[in-house]
């Protein structure tokens, strides 16, 4: 099933379960409390795993793309980027633990500060199973083949489903070459 649609399929029941339960009752509450602390957790969980995959398999195989030009700082080219196949899989990795950690913040602050209480619970569900569509997690705990949508570097999602994606990392080999030459990069990073 499409992620967004799935996503959307979740709200709704959410929102259904939100209207049918007190959300004043202090026990109530606390159990949506400890069902979102509970769903970050084992999201989290679920990425060491997948780390600890990454680290074990130990795939030093060279991958060379050229990002795409960052139109925000300026940018009108892409970089040329050297990295191994270990390297890219612990970095994307490293960004969806920072997503949890962002989301958490803002989780924080809407319940604790604001006094929401819906968005805990509308939030529940959701860190488990975006950790369970994130394409390290479904090469390396899966044992997916790393091919089409899996093939690294991984294509931005758009957050309209389709419509106005970012522009993909190219991995032709022209592309690479084109960078090499103007020196837009290479540098393996580190």
């Amino acid at each position: 099933m499409n992620p967004q649609i799935s996503n959307l399929v979740i709200m709704l029941a959410m929102m259904q379960v939100s209207r049918r339960l007190d959300m004043e009752d202090p026990n109530i509450i606390f159990y949506v409390r400890v069902a979102y602390g509970s769903s970050v957790a084992v999201a989290w969980i679920i990425y060491q795993i997948a780390r600890s995959r990454i680290l074990q398999k130990n795939d030093l195989t060279t991958l060379k793309y050229v990002a795409p030009a960052n139109a925000m700082s300026g940018e009108t080219e892409g970089k040329l980027q050297v990295t191994t196949v270990r390297d890219y899989d612990l970095k994307e990795l490293d960004s969806a633990v920072k997503s949890i950690y962002t989301g958490l913040a803002m989780m924080g602050f809407m319940h604790f500060y604001m006094k929401y209480t819906n968005p805990l619970l509308m939030q529940s569900i959701s860190p488990v199973k975006t950790a369970l569509e994130h394409n390290e997690v479904r090469i390396h705990l899966f044992g997916k083949p790393a091919t089409g949508d899996l093939k690294r570097p991984f294509k931005a999602p758009s957050m309209f489903g389709g419509f106005g994606a970012p522009p993909a990392a190219k991995t032709d080999k022209k592309s690479i070459e084109e960078a090499e030459r103007a020196g837009t990069g290479g540098v393996k990073a580190e």
